[in-house]
């Protein structure tokens, strides 16, 4: 594949280094391309190959000359998410697929441009849930799909994002649910595609309640923070704040960020505690399935820890899963865990409950990253995938949609029907 990338954060470089580092002699990135020229350059430097012109670079304004000139085949779109949409729509019509980040998009009407554009081009996308992949969470897709504990009536499902991990959702662009959708679709996605994945079903009927109560000023004051400032530099009081990000201290984001403001005035150490935020950090879901199935589903984002627990009920017995994950993310100090840890039981009616020998595997996210990564760069050298876990534009249709009914739901306060909502925005998928 010719390969251009689109947005030069944090999360491209899962892919840029999957593509330079291991499948060079497959693919080439032949474009970068981002609206900040420092980050842009900066991601060139690394790509670009000893003894070269380095590889092409485009602002983001020049999108669609970058397709003209060099003619990628694929496009990954690794930009903040409520452009995902129109650089996935842009790069269809041009008649390429695309590889992008999730979530896919964050409201119905950028929804209804993609699967529009996809039905009028025939073009695909890939949808990059690498949970799907990890060994662990395929383990319980195995469990599931061969009916160990009969048919599956009911889950209950809490995710953890500790004050580290979960802080720094309230600091960036994700702050804002005019661009991320809110941690409902921004990271929930994750965990409803999951689901769906897990359930061999969708969503038809979403019930939620959110509330913003622990990222707010009454915190910072409770935590003597009242002099705080706007971002993390310069804080009067940042000496004495646990959630402080010292953008200095960090090779990866001095020169990502703290050495790229003077372009565009982002700034990714805001002060968690803003007034301004306007998303949830507790949420709670109540999701009825077309299978019959019901979930409950609990995000909170200043939890003591991180990970997620996972309990199913079937016919025949139930299965619970929990995992402690360790993220190497910016910031913070953590003391629940030094690696992850993942127990998995199996407690079927009349038996003893046993736990299960958990499949391992090295890389990020619990091993899932290298084999999505491979499936994606390099497929002719992995095992048929006998477990489905490759994700198209209506797998990410569905992840989101979840997310998009709770917002509504908790908005309204009423229960929203989804199949409904889709016939009323037009949206076939």
């Amino acid at each position: 594949m010719k390969i251009a990338i689109v947005g030069c954060g944090s999360r491209h470089q899962m892919f840029r280094d999957a593509v330079i580092e291991d499948d060079a002699d497959r693919h080439e990135i032949v474009a970068l391309c981002d609206s900040n020229p420092h980050r842009l350059g900066e991601a060139a430097r690394v790509v670009s190959k000893p003894g070269t012109n380095g590889v092409a670079t485009y602002l983001a304004s020049d999108f669609d000359r970058l397709i003209a000139e060099q003619k990628p085949d694929t496009v990954v779109v690794a930009t903040p998410d409520f452009l995902h949409a129109d650089y996935i729509v842009r790069a269809f019509e041009a008649g390429c697929d695309v590889i992008c980040e999730k979530p896919l998009t964050i409201d119905l009407s950028r929804l209804k441009m993609i699967v529009d554009a996809q039905a009028r081009t025939g073009r695909q996308v890939k949808v990059t849930f690498n949970y799907r992949y990890s060994p662990a969470r395929t383990q319980i897709k195995e469990l599931l799909a061969a009916g160990t504990i009969g048919t599956i009536t009911a889950v209950d499902f809490r995710w953890h994002l500790d004050r580290v991990h979960g802080a720094d959702y309230f600091r960036r662009w994700h702050r804002q649910k005019e661009n991320s959708g809110g941690l409902l679709v921004h990271k929930s996605t994750h965990h409803f595609d999951l689901l769906n994945w897990w359930l061999g079903s969708v969503p038809t009927e979403v019930l939620a309640s959110g509330r913003r109560v622990f990222y707010r000023p009454e915190t910072a004051v409770e935590m003597g923070l009242e002099q705080r400032g706007p971002r993390c530099a310069h804080c009067p009081v940042a000496g004495a704040c646990s959630f402080r990000l010292d953008l200095a201290a960090d090779e990866k984001l001095r020169a990502l960020y703290l050495e790229a403001e003077h372009e565009d005035g982002y700034y990714r150490d805001l002060c968690v505690f803003d007034e301004e935020i306007g998303i949830e950090d507790t949420m709670q879901a109540h999701i009825r399935y077309a299978s019959g199935a019901t979930a409950n589903y609990t995000l909170t984002a200043y939890s003591p820890w991180e990970g997620l627990e996972i309990k199913f009920q079937g016919t025949k017995g139930e299965i619970t899963h929990r995992h402690v994950e360790v993220h190497g993310v910016f910031g913070g100090v953590r003391a629940h865990a030094d690696e992850d840890a993942i127990t998995t039981e199996l407690h079927l009616a009349g038996e003893a409950p046993r736990r299960l020998e958990v499949p391992k595997a090295e890389g990020s996210h619990g091993g899932a990253d290298p084999v999505m990564l491979g499936y994606i760069f390099n497929p002719e050298g992995m095992e048929p995938d006998r477990y489905g876990r490759a994700s198209d534009h209506v797998a990410g249709a569905w992840s989101i949609l979840t997310g998009i009914a709770a917002n509504a739901s908790i908005e309204s306060g009423s229960l929203v029907h989804i199949p409904s909502m889709l016939k009323a925005r037009g949206i076939r998928i």
